[in-house]
Order: C-alpha cells, then structure tokens, then sequence
C-alpha cells in the first residue's frame, strides 16, 4: 500500500530492529511476528531493512544480531518463492558474510547466518554452492561455519547436494591435513559423517534421484582418503567430543569403502573402535559405528573379520553386560546398538558366537550373567533358524544360571525360558528342569527387610519375580500349545511337596486349564495312571487329602483354598469315577460359601466341619472298604510332610479319623491308631490337640478298639524309651513323657465326647477317669495312686508344674462333664467325682497371675466348671460362693486387650491369639454364671450372684464396668427367660438394683448404658411378673424404655439427659412405694460415681423428685447458689449442668429479686460457670421478660463510658466503659443463650435491637475499666488481668448480644446473611462500622420488614444525642433503610427523609456523608417517591459534589453516586437545564486515580444519556469521551470495566450509528467476558465506515492516552492505533498523522512495561 508513507514503514520496521533484542520473550516474539509480517507482505523492502540494519549497526550486540538473522531466515522460509532474485543474491552474500565476518567460532551468530543459508539453499543450492565455494578454495583452510553449513545442507536438500559432493570432497582432501583446531577436526569430521549419510540415502532412492547414475564407488577414492586421517590421526585425539564425531563417521563412511580397503583396514578399525570404549563414558556412538563396521564387512563377505572375533566378542559381551538407566535414554539405545552387532555377527559365525555366549554363562558375576542371558534371549528370538541346531546345548547350559541366587540374573533366565518356550525348547529333554525353576519360584515367599529398604533400581524384589513367574505359567498353559503334553500331568508332581505350597493357587488354575482343554477334547491320556513304571506323580489319595487340606485353610498361601477345590472338581474321575456325582453338587456350594466369605468373617470351626462332612460323604459314595483303609494308610504316612504346619497337619489328623469311622478292618485301624501315637510330636499343643481329635473320631466307631489301643500305648515302651534315650537328661525326660500323657489325657477326653451314648456311662470311671487320673500323678517308674489301689478317690495333685497336662486334664474333665450332660439327659446319674474334680479346677484358677491372661487355664477351667455343676450332686453353698468369687474376681481384673503386657517376650501372645483367648474366657464365665442362676432361680438366688459383680459396676475402669454391666444383663435376661411365678413374692431388691443400674445409664461408655438399659428394662419385667402378670403382657411405660434404649446410641448429651428424664418417669411410675427409699439412698451414692456421667443421671433423677417437693429451700438462696456455682466448675459432662441449671432455675421462679442480685454482682467477664447460671434463668419465659425489660430501661439511662486521659505525658482521650451497663450485657447476652427466652424476646424485640444497636454504636474503640470488678461480691475469684484483656471485648459483648438477639427472634435469614458477609466483625472494627451497620440494616429490611416501625421509632431519639458514635450508628441504619422499598410500604418515608436532611448539616463529617448516601438510596429504594423530593435531592447531590471539607472525596463520591441512581427516576423538566453543567463536572474525574469515584463518574455518565437523546450538542460530548470509554473497557479495576459497560451500552442510541448502537447492546453486558481485541477491531470498521471525518479527533485522542497511568490504558491505545492502522482503507489516511502516531508507537515500543512493548509492536505490524 503506497498510502502509508514508506517513511512510516520504514520507522516502524526500524523500531521493531531496535527492540527485536527485548529483554522480554512474549515481547520479543510479537516484535518477531510483527517483522514477519511485515516482511511476509513486503519481503524485500523489510529483508532490505534488515540487511541495511546490519550493516549500519556492525557493533550490535551477538543476541541482537542473532534475532535480526532469525527474522531474515524466517521470511526467507515462508516467503521464497516471492522474494526478487536480485534479493536472494544480495541475501546469500549478506548471510555469507555474516557467517564469516569474525574468525573466531560466535556459534550463535554465525550458526543464525549459517542457517539463512541452508534456508536459501532448499531453493537455489547452485547459487547457494557458487557462493559458499567461493569460501571453500583449495589450499586454504575453510571458516569452520562453512564447513558447517555444507554438512546442514547435504541433510536439508540430499537430492541437490550430493552431486556437489565429489567436488567438495576433492577440495576438502587436502584441507584435512591443514587442519590443526579441534573444532575444526571436528567440523570436518561431522560434515563427512553428514556427507556420507546422505550418500547413503541417495543411494537407497536412486529412483527419485535427479541423477541416476551416481555410483558408491564415485566416492570411494576420496573417502577412503578421507578415512586414513581421520583413522590415522584424529581419532587418537584427547578431546572425546572429536573422538565420537570421527568414530559416528568413519561408522557411515565404511559403507562407501572400496571393499579391498575395508578388508585391509579392518585388522586396525576393529580394534580401534573397540578401545574407544575405555576412552569415552558415551557408548551408544561407538556401538551405533561398530555396529555399522560390522554390518559393511558382512555385507562385502569379509573374511578378516573371523580374526578379530575375540576381541569383538569379549568387548560388546562387556557393553551388554553395563547396566541400563530408564532413566537415561542413550544406555538404553547403547543396549540395543549391541544386540543389533550380535545378531549381525550370529548370521556369520553362528558356532562361535554360541560358543561363546555359553561358555559366559558359566561365569557366575550377575552383571556378566545377565549380560549372556540378555544376548541369549535375543538370539532366540531374533535369529531363529540359526539356533535351531543348538537347541540342545543351550538346554545343557542353562542349566548353571538356573541355581544362581540373584534375583536380577533370576528374572532373565525366566525371559530366556519364556523365549524358549516360544522357540519348541521345552519339549526337549532338560525342558522339564526349566518349568521346575518357573514353579519353584512361583513359590517364593515374601521378601524380607532388614532395616531399611535397598535403593537400587534395578532390584527385583521376590515378590515382582514371582509375579513374573505365576505370568509365565500361565503363559505356558493358554498361548504355548505345544506344551500341553509337557506339563499335563507333571505339574500334579509339584502339588503335593511342601516346598512348592506358595505355587499352589497358579499351579491349580494351570492345572484346571489343562484338565478341562483335555476333558473337553476327549484325549485319552486325560486319565492318568498313577502308577505306570517310572512315574513320580503323588497319588491319587495324597493329592486328594493335600488338596482337601489346602481347602481347609482357603486364605493362606496366597488364598489356595478356592483354586484346591476347583481342581479337585477338575480331576475327579482321576480320584475315583464314584465320587464325581457327589462332587458335582457339593463342591460348587463349598466354592460359593467361601466367595461370600473373607478371612475375618470365614468360621473356621464350621469350615472345617462341612469339609470333614464332605469327605465322610465322599467315602459312603465311592464305598470301597479296601480304597478307605488305603487313604487312612497314605495319609497317615503323609502327616510328615505338615511338621512345619501345625494346623493344617491338625486337620490332616481329623481327616484320619473320619476315614478310619469308615473302615471296617478292625486291625488296620489298631495299626493306624499305633502308626499316629507313635509319629506324633507330642510337644505341641496343636498337634497333640489334633492327634485326640482324630482318635476322638475313630472312637465313635471303634470305641473298645480305640480305649485298648490308649492303654496300650499307655503302658507301651513309648515311655520306657524316653526314659532309656534320655536317662541323662532327666528334666527333658520329663518333659516330654508329661507331653506325651498330655496327649493320652486329651484323647480320653475326645473319646469320651465322641463315644455312643449307650456305651459311654459303663467305660468311663474305669476305662476313661481311672487311666486319667493314672497319668496325671504318676511320674515315670512308680506304682499306681500313692500306693492305693482303691477307686474312692482319684487323688489329682495340682502341684504339677508341667501347664500342658493341667490344660490337656481341665479340657479332658470338660469333655467328659459334657459328654455325661447330653447322656444324663436320657437316664439318672450321680456322678461321684465331681466335687474332688471342682475342687482341682478351683486351684488351677487361682494358681494363674493376676494381671495377665496368656493361657486358656481360666476359660477351660470355668467351661468344664459349667458342665461339672449341671451334674449331681449340686454344690454347697461355701463351695458355690468361693467358685463364683473365684471365677469373676479372676475375669474382670484382667486388663484390656489392647493394654501391653508385661512379661518374658515369648511369653507374649500374637494379638489374634489374644483377642480368641478373651472371647473365649467372657463366654465361659457367662456360661457358668447361667448355670448357677438356673440352680437357684429367686431374688435370693440372683442376689448371691449379683453381689460378687455390684462391685465392679463403679469401677475406675471403663473394661471393668462394661464386663460387669453386660454380664449383670445377660444374667438378668437369662433369669427373666427362666422365671416361672407359682406365688407372688416380693422382689425385694428391685430398688437396690435399680439404684445401681441407672446412673450407668449415662455411663461415658456406649456398651454400658445399653447393657445398663437392658438390664433396668428386664429388671422391670421381672417385677411385672412378680406383681402377677402373664409371660406376655406389655407395659406401655416399661416397653418406652426400648425408646430410649436407641436414644441412648446417640452420644449427644441432650438427648442422654431427656432419655434419663424419661427413664426416671418410667421408674417411678412402676417402683412400689416401699422400694423408693433404697433408691434415692442408692441416688445420693451415684452423685459422687467415679464417671461423672453417671452422678449426672443420679442428679437428673434428684430433680425430678425435687420439683415436685422443693419449697423449703428459701433461706439458704445465696448459699446455694454458690455451692452450685461451685459444683458447676467439677462436672465435666454436660448433662449434669443442665441438670444443676434447671435447679436454679426451680429457685428463681421461686426467689426472682435475690438471685439477680447476687447474679449481676459476680466478677466480669462472667467465668462460664457464672454464664450457665445466667443462661439457665432465661428457661421461663415470664422470669425472662421481667430481668430484660429492667436491664433495656438500665441501659437507656446509665452513661455507657467516661472519657478519661490513659496516659498523662500523651495527648487525648480514651473511651473507658463503665461496667454496671456492661455486666448487664452479659448478663442479657447468656440469657438469650437459652431458647425458652423466645417468647419474651419476640415482645420486646423493638426495644431489644434499638438499646443493643445504639449500645453497640457506643462501645466501638472503648477500652475495660481497669478496676473492673470492685464492688463485685466473691473477691477471691476475680479474673486476672490478663484473662480479661485477651478474652473480654466491650464492642464484643454487644455485637454477640445483637447476634443472639436476632436468632433468637427466629431472624435466621438475617443472621445468616450477615454470618455469611462477616458484618459483626465489621461492626466491631472503628473503620469498618459503619459497613457493618449498613449490612446489618440492609439484611433487617430484606428479611424483618414488619418490625422495622416500632424499631425506627425507638432509635429516633438517639440521632439528637450528644454521642456522636451513636448519631453515626443509627444514620446508618436509616440510610441503608432507604434503600429498600419497604420503608414506603410502611410509611416511614416521611420520618427517615426528615431525618436525613436534618443530618446533612451534621458538625460530623461521616454522618454527612451517611446522610448523602440515604437521600441517594431513595432512587433503589423507593423510585417512585424521586420527583416528590427532587428539588431536596438536586440540592443535596450539587452540595455534595461541591464539598471543601472533605478530605478523602467520600461525600463528593457518595454525591456522584447518589445523584446517578436518583437520575434514572427523575423527570425530564427536573433536570432538563442542568444535563451539560453535570456533564461538565463530571468530566474531570474520568481519568481519576481513585477507582470508585471512576466508576462512580463513568456511571453518571450512563444515567445523564437519557436525557440528552436528540439534543446534538449531547452527541458531541459523548464523542467526546468515547475514546476514553472504550480504552478504561480494559480498566485493570473490574468495577470501572462494569461501569464502562453500561454506560457505553446506554449511551449507545445517542452515538449516531446503527451498527455502533447494535454492537454495543449486543457485546457490552456487565457479567459477560468481552474479547477485546476482536471487539475494538469490529469497532473500528464502523467509525470508519459511518463516522470518516472523526478520524482524525479519534486517533488525535487516542495518541494521548499513550501516556496514561495506566499500562493497561496504554497497551489497547496501541492496540486501537493498530486495528485502524490495519482496517483504514487508503483514501482515509490523508485524515492521519502518521508522523504522530509512528512517533507514539516508538515511544511505546520503548515503554517499562512489557505489556505494552508488546502491544505496540504488534500495531506496528499493520504498517503495511
């Protein structure tokens, strides 16, 4: 465009010159877009310009140089076709110089120049050569960038190049030998790697080449030549950066070598290579050249290479064996870089390089391990026809890394044996070697740290290898068909060996895999036979019991027990072809119980019983007498296999036993029962437990069988061989015997329980108690019963040291009690060993240690207890007291389980072990209380069994009460379900029990109170029945207490205190008179119970009888009410406060005068206790209203502060409250506390809120007296100082009072609202008051309308008053009143208005402008009410914005902005004459430094355009600032942004243009984001298009805001200069001054913000 002078342009691109080198990036990217631009729509004249600038400038910085060069490079990229060739030529001679101006290396620069060559040559590489050449002369050494920017050519234009080369390659030859610089070995070493690249490309795309018959052979003279340097002498350079960039070439260049010439120099370049390994930490440069050597000496069928073999192999064996670094990319490739070299080298010498691998492997270094494992692996898969010779020898040599014990060499042989299973390696023989290393270690266990955990990264923790490995087998199984008949039936091996049990679960589902691919097709030899010559499977009975075993412990090694049976299921017609009908329904059910179930929630003992079902049904199914008796055989010599696995070995016992019921050869189960006696290990309580189980089992089919074998082995050698081996170690001797009969004693016990019930009563003193007792006492070598042979007595000594037997003896005696309970039930017996036998049991409890539960002594002892007392004859009652005592003194005091013991650390059970072991014991005791209650069913009879627990019921210890609550329910429940009335009988302790039992209503425990719940409730049932109702009779008021039961889950304190009200009414509707006595005796006791809880349960009942009786109590007021002040300061539960407040209040509806007095002169600040008493008098509403109408008529008359002088030397005063006021705000702020104020509240409300809100206008800024508390009563407990001066607030209290007040006038929505805009913090800030009051007032006309007369009426008074805090205060409120339209609904308006004018001639500035404020809210407030006062109004607002006094222009901002609202309701005849005096005014503040009074003038603006319309002189003033309009839309205040919107958009008819007006009322919306640029753009187009001859004022206007304050401002003038610049149509620009606006823009493009540079230069890209 010619229209823009080229003088312009030129300034302007030479501006962008200037700063192309910003300190900025964002700038100096848009100076580089702006000069592209320009250069894109002018290229020569801007290329001319940059050429020119470079010239001119030669001292200009390298960073600035650079960026100019980059411009040039960048339009020469996207411009080439369009730039003349005069210019491409004076370019390239340009960039030539540039590039070789300085002799030194300026990478930066010299690389910038260098690349506008290249950028060049993609186009014209003749005249790019013809000049670079002319740098490039024979004999003389080159610029190193020319060198370069040959190289960066042969890789941009391969095609254009490489016909160059020959040439360049000849001139180059000599200079090599010139060349003395490292960097320029380098540059020429790099230029040839480059060179022979593209060579090489050329070659491989002959077809697409411009000339076709380009040879390799062209070029090998010269490059052979080339390489004898670079190999001869720069290669032994000290620089590696030279030594990696000959290295990568002479890689490239050995493809381009004659091949007699390679073969030559290959005895040399090998080796040569190979030692720049030691020279250089970067290897992949060497691996990459070595790998392209070896890959052109194989291609031209060397045969030098053989001899150099060794040395390669050992050198890239020593690469592949470097660790590699994820990390680090170049290891990696380096890796690979070798692989590639070896596969090169597997295709040439195949037998050496296996060899050589192999024979590596047999070194056992990890690194050199698994290095060979890494190469192995690769060449099986990548060289696969090659390897399949060697199959056999890889197999043979596999076999070393296979014991190796690294984890890391561990995971790559499993890769090598995944490869090989891929490859048909398996199949062959060893390959079964292979699958036993992936199975052994799908079995590893978990890895254990020591200390810290390693931080290598490359660790292969046991856990990530075993994962490899289950990933692999199953592998095997579903993708590697060709090993079906491998694995099936081997794996069956790997099931049954110990070893193997962590590879249970994958070795099953391997296993269920095959079996069913095999089932489903049919193949025969899916029937196996387990006993074909040669064949090492387990069989089919061991695997059956291994996997049933499995089953029975389903959560362990790594959950088993699922995939165990699903195999089972799978290989059932392998087990026995009868069961399968059986399986087929049962095994699924076991499956799904066990998916339902986890490990916590699984009952073992029920498991273990439906598996031990399912395995008798299993044998009634198949019912083959020969095949049972062959199980119980192969199991029996299988428990071996579980030493180290108690349980499951446990349970394998009990298999034996349920096998042997079914066996009906009597002496194989003699043999089998003498085969378990005598294996067993008798010292473990596991094992012998499981070993009596087993043989309690057989007893129920072989009971004389299984009592003559016990003798038998009783009287065996087993002992006498004891004696003999370990004559000289007598104590282990002994020991083990004892274990041994430990195990007889339990077995007899089993038998017992097991024995059928016709024969069991016949066998037991002779056969079962008699061989017990036997041998208990006797010790090895003497007669029977201290020498007696009489059977009176069993003669039981307890002294016996040995635990075992004293467990095996109570567990046996426990057994056999029951085993007589369920006989017993179908015929009469007297048992006549029970009372020695109880008497034994006695001391085993009382021999245990007190503080510790660490053996099941106590809970055998009390479960045989249990069983023993149901026997006859029945206890004395001595003995029942010392059992009862005994037991429960012996249970509760144990700790709890979490408590950490003390004690010998292998003393110390596991935490399961424990928690089992009290379970238990709870229940025992539990069972045996039961049992002693169903002896003796009466009050008497609970009463002996109750005071042995009453004692723990108060306890310290939360354990010790809910052990001693939860039994009392139970046994209460028990006695409840038991009781049969046959006369009425007084239940004589019901008052005693009751007593105890309710204050552990509100136990802190949850277990407490619902036991304590439960029990009043049976306890009250039980009276029912003893008053003579039937069973099922229900009382409304007992059946309540289920109510309050589920209230009592609830720990909230408000709901316990109602639920104890209700109880309380419940008990003393259903306690008989005469009981009531023991109550309240039992009441006073609970007031001190150690839980505080509970004395608050005793005080709640205490009040509800005292309400109904409590008038002698008037003396003693003041008293008390100390005493309770007191008692407050000990409860720590909240209950028992509201219990004691509600008896204050009992004394103030009764003695109202007194307690206030005494009340209001207790210390301020209130302590809380004080506070509580306060709040608890506002619980009656009529006791409320009369302490609140007193404390409002006090307020309105005591002087709320003194002004004193604080401090002597400093000047002024300080507000100090006085405090009578004071402590009646307190007092009335805890009153509200209490909600039963409401009603008196809600009556007073009007008076409440004025004498608070002006109370609180009067307390901002004042500071506490400091004699606060002299005329208080109870001097001794006045608050320190210091608690006064952190916690107490005179402006607080007030503020809170206010809060209060509101929410308890059920004001919520206000409270809310101003919680929400944190107004009462506000309030209480002196400079942020009058916001607050104003937020306070705005939500009380929002959401409390009706009440706001009665209000505004009681606080007119206050704006008379000589407080000028309280004129501020109500002005306010009034003025925020104003703006809501309530105030007119109400009438008010009148009364508010009065009051604002009057205020305007306040002495206090704040009040005056408060006042302003008001008269303007009239306009959002009542609109319609505008005219009526207008002339008041104008008068106010043009007084206001005329006020001198007023120093931050609040009252002038308040004017503007009333006068705004006030202006959208006014009529045209009001205002008509004053539009452009306003205008006028408003003006100046435009451009204002404060934000609000911008907003507040732009906004004024706005609300004056309507009455403007139609008149021109209106239009003009508009044009007038629509500049600065537009330009403050981009305002850094989004208030002023807002307003600009507005105005802009009202404004908008008066404009004069359609498509102006359109644009505005569509774009401009205060909430919507606007896209500035793209607006200001669409703009422009139509002040163009619609108002041409304003553009000269417009862009006159603009050019000034280019020193506004404001960068903002700044940054879119010159975007607005811009988007004109780029859409003014060429007959316009006669309207500009360019030379202005070229002048700014500069000015601007050298401004401090970068914002703004940026800005400009991009305006300064429409120059064009």
């Amino acid at each position: 465009m010619g229209v823009i002078e080229e003088t312009d342009v030129e300034q302007v691109t030479l501006a962008l010159l200037d700063a192309a080198n910003d300190k900025d990036a964002v700038v100096q990217e848009q100076v580089r877009k702006s000069i592209l631009t320009l250069g894109n729509q002018q290229p020569d004249k801007v290329l001319s310009m940059c050429q020119d600038y470079l010239v001119k400038h030669s001292k200009l910085v390298a960073g600035h140089r650079v960026v100019v060069l980059q411009t040039i490079e960048l339009v020469v990229k996207s411009k080439i076709d369009d730039i003349s060739y005069p210019k491409i030529k004076s370019i390239i001679s340009l960039a030539s110089d540039e590039m070789t101006r300085s002799k030194e290396v300026s990478a930066e620069w010299q690389q910038a120049a260098s690349n506008i060559l290249v950028a060049v040559g993609n186009k014209y590489i003749n005249d790019i050569m013809e000049e670079i050449l002319s740098k490039f002369q024979p004999g003389v050494l080159p610029h190193f960038f020319v060198v370069q920017t040959l190289a960066s050519l042969s890789d941009s234009n391969v095609y254009g190049m490489v016909p160059f080369l020959s040439a360049i390659l000849g001139t180059m030859l000599p200079m090599l030998g010139m060349a003395k610089q490292d960097n320029m070995k380098w540059v020429f070493s790099s230029a040839l790697y480059r060179f022979s690249e593209s060579i090489l490309e050329y070659l491989a795309n002959l077809d697409k080449a411009p000339d076709p018959t380009v040879r390799k052979d062209t070029f090998s003279g010269e490059i052979y030549a080339a390489y004898d340097i670079l190999f001869n002498s720069w290669l032994q350079s000290r620089e590696p950066k030279l030594r990696l960039t000959v290295a990568e070439a002479l890689g490239s260049m050995s493809h381009l070598m004659a091949h007699d010439k390679l073969e030559e120099q290959l005895p040399k370049l090998v080796p040569t290579v190979l030692g720049l390994y030691k020279k250089n930490p970067e290897h992949y440069i060497v691996s990459k050249s070595l790998c392209q050597v070896l890959d052109a000496s194989v291609n031209m069928g060397s045969r030098v290479l053989e001899t150099q073999m060794d040395s390669l192999l050992s050198a890239l064996h020593q690469q592949v064996c470097s660790p590699m670094d994820f990390n680090n990319p170049p290891t990696i490739k380096n890796h690979n870089e070798v692989l590639r070299c070896f596969t090169i080298l597997a295709n040439t010498f195949p037998d050496r390089l296996m060899v050589f691998v192999l024979q590596r492997l047999e070194n056992s270094n990890e690194r050199n391990r698994m290095g060979s494992l890494a190469v192995l692996r690769h060449l099986i898969n990548s060289t696969t026809s090659i390897m399949e010779t060697k199959k056999l020898l890889i197999l043979a040599s596999i076999r070393q890394p296979l014991v190796d014990h690294s984890n890391k060499v561990k995971k790559r042989v499993v890769q090598v044996i995944s490869a090989m299973a891929h490859h048909g390696y398996l199949e062959l023989e060893g390959g079964d070697l292979l699958v036993r290393f992936i199975i052994q270690h799908c079995a590893l266990p978990d890895t254990y740290y020591r200390g810290q955990r390693p931080t290598d990264p490359e660790e292969v923790t046991n856990e990530a290898l075993r994962s490899m490995c289950d990933n692999t087998l199953h592998l095997f199984t579903t993708t590697v068909g060709r090993l079906t008949d491998v694995l099936w039936p081997m794996l069956l091996c790997y099931l049954t060996p110990s070893q193997y049990s962590n590879a249970t679960t994958p070795l099953c589902k391997s296993l269920i895999l095959l079996a069913n691919k095999k089932r489903a097709a049919q193949e025969p030899n899916f029937i196996i036979d387990f006993t074909a010559p040669g064949s090492n499977l387990p069989s089919q009975y061991i695997l059956m019991m291994r996997l049933l075993v499995n089953s029975a412990f389903p959560f362990r090694c790594r959950g088993h027990g699922a995939p165990s049976l699903s195999l089972l299921l799978a290989i059932v017609p392998n087990i026995h072809p009868k069961a399968e009908a059986l399986w087929s329904t049962e095994i699924p059910q076991l499956l799904t119980h066990l998916e339902e179930s986890t490990q916590e929630t699984l009952d073992k003992k029920s498991w273990e019983e439906s598996l031990l079902q399912f395995l008798s049904k299993t044998l009634v199914a198949i019912d083959d007498g020969q095949w049972s008796c062959q199980l119980a055989v192969e199991a029996t010599r299988y428990l071996p296999t579980y030493n180290n696995s108690l349980e499951e070995k446990s349970f394998l016992y009990k298999c034996i036993g349920m096998t042997l019921q079914q066996c009906t050869n009597k002496e194989l189960v003699r043999k089998q029962l003498q085969e378990v006696l005598v294996s067993a290990r008798h010292n473990d309580a596991t094992e012998r437990a499981g070993v009596a189980m087993g043989i309690g089992l057989c007893a129920s089919s072989h009971l004389d069988g299984t009592l003559t074998k016990l003798e038998e082995f009783g009287k065996s050698d087993a002992f006498k061989k004891a004696s003999g081996i370990f004559g000289l170690l007598k104590d282990k001797n002994d020991v083990e015997v004892e274990k041994i009969k430990s195990t007889l004693i339990l077995c007899y016990g089993y038998v017992a329980l097991n024995a059928p019930e016709d024969q069991l009563l016949n066998r037991l003193d002779n056969d079962i108690l008699r061989s017990i007792s036997k041998h208990f006492n006797t010790k090895i070598g003497f007669g029977f019963h201290d020498g007696s042979d009489s059977l009176i007595v069993l003669g039981i000594k307890v002294e016996t040291k040995d635990l075992t037997m004293k467990l095996s003896l109570i567990q046996s005696v426990g057994l056999i009690a029951k085993a007589i309970n369920t006989c017993v039930r179908k015929q009469g017996y007297l048992f006549s060993r029970k009372q020695e036998l109880m008497g034994v049991m006695m001391d085993f409890i009382k021999a245990e240690p007190a503080d510790a539960l660490r053996t099941p002594v106590r809970h055998l002892v009390m479960t045989t207890c249990a069983n023993l007392i149901n026997l006859d004859p029945p206890l004395t009652e001595n003995e029942n007291f010392d059992m009862l005592k005994t037991c429960i003194n012996g249970v509760y005091g144990l700790p709890t389980i979490e408590a950490p013991e003390k004690g010998k650390d292998e003393e110390i059970l596991d935490p399961q072990q424990k928690e089992a072991l009290y379970t238990d014991t709870f229940s025992a005791l539990h069972e045996l209380l039961r049992n002693v209650l169903a002896r003796d069913l009466s009050p008497d009879g609970l009463q002996s069994v109750f005071k042995h627990i009453e004692g723990w019921l108060s306890s310290r210890q939360d354990h010790e009460r809910e052990r001693a609550v939860r039994t009392t329910a139970e046994l209460l429940q028990f006695y409840l379900d038991s009781l049969s009335v046959k006369n009425l009988v007084t239940f004589h302790n019901l008052g005693a029990l009751l007593g105890r039992l309710a204050p552990r209503c509100t136990d802190p425990n949850p277990g407490v109170r619902r036991a304590a719940i439960d029990c009043i409730y049976v306890l009250l049932h039980i009276q029912l029945r003893y008053e003579g109702f039937s069973l099922d009779y229900k009382d409304d008021s007992v059946e309540g207490l289920l109510t309050v039961r589920e209230k009592l889950n609830d720990p909230d304190h408000s709901v316990l205190y109602r639920s104890c009200s209700e109880l309380t009414k419940i008990i003393s509707k259903r306690l008989p008179q005469q009981q009531l006595n023991t109550l309240i005796f039992m009441l006073f006791e609970g007031l001190v119970d150690s839980q505080s809880n509970c004395s608050r349960a005793s005080s709640v009942v205490l009040n509800t009888l005292l309400k109904n009786r409590g008038a002698g109590l008037q003396d003693l007021v003041p008293e008390m009410l100390e005493v309770l002040h007191n008692r407050l300061q000990v409860i720590g539960e909240e209950q028992v406060k509201v219990a004691v407040a509600q008896s204050i209040l009992i004394l103030a509806t009764q003695h109202l005068q007194t307690v206030i007095t005494t009340l209001i002169s207790y210390p301020l600040p209130f302590d809380s206790w004080s506070c509580e008493m306060w709040t608890a008098l506002g619980a009656d509403s009529t006791v409320a209203r009369q302490i609140m109408e007193m404390i409002v008529e006090k307020l309105n008359v005591i002087a709320p502060f003194v002004d004193k002088k604080e401090f002597m030397l400093k000047p002024g005063m300080t507000k100090v409250a006085t405090s009578q006021p004071l402590a009646m705000t307190c007092a009335l702020r805890e009153m509200m506390m209490n909600g039963h104020t409401e009603e008196a509240v809600i009556s007073l409300f009007p008076q409440l809120f004025s004498a608070l809100l002006v109370r609180m206008g009067s307390s901002v800024g004042v500071q506490l007296p400091k004699d606060i508390n002299s005329n208080s009563i109870g001097a001794d407990r006045k608050a320190s100082g210091k608690t006064i001066a952190v916690n107490f607030d005179v402006c607080g209290v007030a503020v809170e009072a206010l809060r209060i007040l509101l929410a308890r006038a059920h004001l919520d929505a206000v409270v809310k609202v101003l919680d929400q805009d944190s107004a009462w913090d506000k309030m209480k800030d002196s400079q942020q008051h009058t916001a607050g009051v104003t937020l306070l007032s705005r939500a009380m006309a929002k959401h409390a309308g009706p009440r706001l007369p009665m209000i505004v009426e009681s606080l007119c008074p206050s704006l008379n008053n000589i407080y000028e805090c309280q004129r501020i205060t109500v002005t306010a409120f009034f003025s925020e009143l104003l703006n809501h339209h309530v105030v007119t609904e109400l009438m008010m308006m009148d009364v508010l208005m009065n009051n604002m004018m009057e205020r305007i001639s306040d002495p206090c500035c704040t009040v005056r402008m408060l006042a302003i404020r008001g008269l303007g809210n009239v306009a959002i407030g009542s609109p319609e009410k505008v005219n009526k006062y207008a002339k008041e109004l104008l008068a106010a607002m043009s007084s206001g914005m005329e006020e001198k006094d007023d120093p931050g222009k609040f009252i002038t901002l308040e004017a503007m902005s009333g006068l705004s609202k006030v202006l959208l309701y006014l009529d045209q005849k009001n205002v008509h004459l004053l539009v452009v005096y306003i205008f006028m005014k408003i003006k100046p503040f435009l451009e204002n430094e404060n934000d609000e009074i911008r907003c507040a003038s732009i906004m004024l603006l706005g609300n004056l355009s309507k009455f403007g319309s139609g008149e021109p002189v209106f239009k003009d003033q508009i044009h007038n600032v629509l500049v600065s309009l537009l330009l403050h839309l981009s305002d850094p205040n989004a208030q002023v942004v807002k307003a600009c919107k507005y105005t802009m958009r009202v404004c908008a008819p008066v404009v004069g243009s359609e498509q102006i007006t359109a644009m505005f009322q569509n774009h401009l919306h205060e909430e919507k984001g606007l896209h500035y640029g793209e607006f200001i753009n669409d703009l422009i187009k139509y002040i163009i298009q619609d108002f041409p001859g304003m553009l000269n004022f417009y862009h006159v206007t603009v050019v000034q805001f280019f020193k506004s304050n404001w960068a903002e401002i700044r940054a879119s003038a010159a975007m607005f200069i811009g988007f004109l610049l780029g859409n003014l149509p060429e007959e316009y620009f006669s309207h500009m001054n360019m030379g202005t606006v070229t002048k700014g823009l500069v000015m601007l493009l050298q401004d401090p913000d970068p914002i703004v540079r940026a800005k400009a230069a991009e305006a300064m890209g429409q120059f064009h």
